[in-house]
């Protein structure tokens, strides 16, 4: 191709569609378009590539990255119990693979630039233009949104010129999806006050309506979900099965005041069933087969862990540090654990494995296997230091 040529990430909807005309209009581009599958409704596929043609890219594609994103991103999120103040992490987590593909065909059909349709007021932009910049630093990055510092109202006044569709006001929230789960912001949202109404839902049903409890068993090896109630899933069709087991029993919905990376607070609503429910299992097959001291340093590292996921850094050499002592810890991490689901509710009610340091002999209060006369000088002098310091505090009272 010898036309000055742009990669736009696209999505279809009212701002990367101003995008691809603004990087004809205003920066004298030819564009490419690009949806990378990350386990978004077929719709969300199909409608970006007829409108991309209609609106007169160069070319299209539609890049499947499903079975990746299950397996080296997904599945490391558990390894670390990735979450965020509160909530697993899933638009977040999809943002660096999606830019990497980008990436991959931008070089691959010589494109000079990459283009995003983020705001100055979102995290998007971080989590894309940071991947751009580790990987290919050679490439120019367009923001045209941001760097227009265009309204909705001028975007709306721009579509109209161009011939671009409109969102029609039907849709009352904006909606991210991807296998791991939805993210639903806007319209009533926006009031921290206001109830999420039952219409933002679609993966979990109502737990007002879930009349009967179910017993699910995730089995694990290494760390890694690979069977559910006994069946033997790929990873892909795994992470869709949990969705839809723990969203039929109203399992996964979340609503937080989220601090975003440029400090502004946001409500947020999420609906991740399936990773509620295989993060839950994972942590209580941890707390089966790691020593209390790996247990707590490990709460430090998948905080961490879901912070650089969270503001964009999955390509930080400290992520792959940390995946270092994740990976050896969860070695250990194999065998089932049994569940309890109920109109919204997930409780773990068994577990087992064979590298379990629990024992029930040691345990019991019926066995002798632990002489309970040889504890008595360890208690002694258990809180020696809190001792010695109340006799040093009354001094310090006179």
């Amino acid at each position: 191709m010898s036309e000055k040529i742009a990669v736009l990430a696209y999505s279809g909807g009212l701002d990367t569609s101003c995008c691809l005309k603004l990087l004809e209009d205003h920066y004298g581009y030819k564009v490419v378009s690009a949806c990378v599958d990350v386990g978004q409704p077929e719709e969300e596929l199909k409608e970006p590539e007829e409108k991309a043609k209609k609106l007169g890219v160069l070319e299209h594609y539609t890049i499947d990255a499903k079975e990746e994103f299950a397996r080296d991103y997904i599945f490391r999120a558990i390894k670390a119990n990735a979450m965020y103040e509160g909530y697993p992490l899933s638009t977040a987590l999809a943002r660096p693979l999606i830019a990497l593909k980008i990436v991959e065909l931008a070089k691959k059909i010589g494109a000079e630039a990459v283009a995003h349709g983020c705001t100055g007021k979102g995290n998007d932009q971080f989590r894309f233009e940071t991947v751009i910049r580790i990987k290919a630093p050679e490439l120019k990055i367009i923001a045209p949104i941001r760097d227009l510092n265009l309204t909705r109202k001028e975007e709306i006044e721009y579509a109209k010129q161009k011939g671009i569709p409109i969102p029609t006001e039907s849709k009352s929230f904006s909606i991210d999806e991807n296998l791991w789960g939805r993210s639903i912001e806007g319209g009533v949202l926006e009031d921290p006050m206001v109830e999420p109404p039952e219409e933002a839902f679609a993966w979990t049903k109502n737990p007002k309506e879930c009349t009967e409890e179910e017993i699910v068993e995730i089995e694990f090896e290494n760390g890694v979900p690979v069977a559910i109630n006994g069946e033997k899933l790929e990873p892909v069709e795994l992470i869709k099965k949990a969705n839809e087991i723990a969203g039929r029993n109203g399992v996964g919905r979340i609503d937080i005041i989220e601090d975003r990376i440029i400090g502004l607070k946001s409500r947020e609503t999420y609906e991740c069933p399936g990773a509620v429910m295989l993060i839950t299992a994972h942590k209580a097959l941890e707390q089966l087969v790691l020593t209390r001291d790996e247990l707590r340093f490990k709460e430090i590292v998948d905080s961490l862990y879901g912070e650089l996921i969270y503001r964009g850094l999955w390509f930080d050499p400290l992520r792959e540090d940390l995946d270092a002592f994740i990976d050896k810890t969860q070695e250990r991490v194999t065998g089932k654990v049994k569940l309890k689901l109920y109109a919204g509710s997930l409780r773990v009610i068994g577990r087992e494995s064979p590298y379990a340091l629990y024992s029930e002999s040691l345990v019991s209060f019926d066995d002798k296997e632990l002489d309970q006369r040889e504890i008595i000088g360890m208690v002694k002098y258990h809180g020696l230091q809190a001792a010695l310091y109340e006799k040093v505090k009354n001094k310090l009272q006179k």
